[in-house]
């Protein structure tokens, strides 16, 4: 650890700040999520291209996070995230005089890009300052504190869409940003610089390479952009499943969105409580069981033509989960790697950013149908679910055991 962790006063401050700053996806998905179908029809454009505008946010929400990451490892934490919260509200401003799709589309890129700041930027701070199950703990917080946000979004932007169009809603969030940027001036460095890595892309690449060498850091990474699938292809199809499928007004939908996202705060609450008795390993796998039953009960429900009585449990179910799976996944993951957490933390987000960014416009193409949607889900959630087993075991303190139980530290880079 660089810095001793705070407590106190101090540390609710901090965890509420990193929360806020964790919530930029959830913000900037969720909040015109109501109000896709009606952006599609203002700007005479196709279904598909109206879910771009989506999925190229989630493109520069992944790989931003590799800018922003690897550069908080060189020059701290504080800087960069500062600079990508500034440039969040200026383009979510332009976002909203964009004369067409296609100026739409890219200015959403940048969107991301800039956002993607405040979520590597905050898994790394609480790397600096913690690890293994209190680690696993501080994320659950973050958690509850993030999980408001898609909470409150989409039920903020069905009661905005009634007094402003699609347009007004990026003001709104460029309002936001400018919140988010006043917060952010409170967070203090957390990275010394004795702990920073000097040199250019040759040394941020010999930290990638550490890390692409760490089989269990690679499983962690993948088996967790497997379960973003899942959330991610509920996030970008369900406005169009529920609305023009089983007919439900945008205020009704805000309000299904709304409690499964109520899911995912009971869950890290949960979660919270746990983790220090089974382990950060052991409530991953009870949140990825969970997520499998809730996506194979949701894709039963729709196949058997049950409609909504079966599809929202089993939805709830499969959301909730993204509570226990997303801190202890982290943790796992990150723990190893305190010396490149920014890095590690990056490449972490960007494979399940663009995941979240790929699969669901590929699913789009043959039709946003309940069956596609929850087909694809259920198939990502047992995929995360059996990969876990292939990762090595770790202890609780997050390193690998060797043969003999010891623990082995992970590959540390050059300078």
């Amino acid at each position: 650890m660089t810095h001793p962790a705070p407590r106190g006063a101090r540390r609710l401050r901090l965890l509420v700040t990193l929360g806020a700053l964790s919530a930029f996806g959830p913000l900037s998905l969720d909040l015109y999520l109501p109000a896709l179908p009606q952006l599609g029809r203002d700007l005479g454009t196709t279904e598909a291209l109206a879910q771009l505008t989506m999925s190229m946010c989630l493109v520069g929400l992944a790989l931003g996070q590799l800018l922003a990451g690897p550069l908080s490892d060189r020059v701290g934490r504080r800087v960069p995230l500062l600079i990508g919260v500034g440039a969040y509200a200026v383009t979510s401003l332009l976002c909203a005089l964009a004369p067409g799709i296609w100026s739409l589309i890219g200015l959403r890129l940048v969107q991301g890009l800039a956002g993607a700041a405040g979520l590597v930027i905050a898994r790394a701070i609480v790397r600096d300052l913690f690890d293994g199950a209190a680690a696993a703990r501080v994320y659950s917080m973050l958690m509850i504190v993030s999980g408001l946000a898609p909470v409150a979004a989409p039920l903020a932007g069905a009661q905005l869409s009634r007094f402003m169009d699609w347009r007004g809603l990026f003001v709104s969030l460029s309002v936001i940003g400018v919140l988010l940027f006043l917060v952010a001036l409170g967070v203090r460095e957390t990275l010394a610089p004795a702990a920073r890595h000097s040199g250019g892309l040759g040394a941020t690449g010999r930290q990638f390479a550490v890390l692409a060498r760490d089989r269990s850091f690679i499983g962690f990474c993948l088996m967790m952009s497997l379960s973003s699938c899942t959330l991610f292809t509920y996030i970008a199809l369900s406005s169009f499943v529920f609305q023009q499928e089983y007919g439900v007004d945008p205020r009704l939908f805000s309000v299904i969105f709304a409690v499964n996202s109520v899911g995912i705060v009971l869950a890290g609450n949960v979660n919270g409580l746990l983790v220090g008795r089974f382990g950060p390993r052991g409530m991953l796998a009870a949140g990825l069981l969970v997520c499998t039953v809730g996506s194979v009960v949701a894709l039963g429900g729709v196949a058997a033509g049950w409609g909504l009585p079966v599809l929202l449990p089993g939805l709830f179910l499969m959301v909730s989960s993204g509570g226990v799976v997303s801190p202890n996944g982290s943790a796992l993951a990150l723990t190893p790697h305190g010396e490149r957490a920014g890095t590690a933390s990056a490449l972490m987000g960007v494979l399940g950013w663009l995941a979240g960014a790929v699969v669901p416009p590929l699913v789009s193409l043959g039709g946003a149908t309940a069956l596609s949607m929850t087909l694809t889900i259920a198939v990502a959630a047992v995929a995360a679910l059996l990969s876990l087993r292939a990762i090595p075991v770790s202890g609780p303190d997050g390193r690998r055991r060797g043969a003999t139980g010891r623990a082995t530290s992970a590959p540390r880079a050059g300078p």
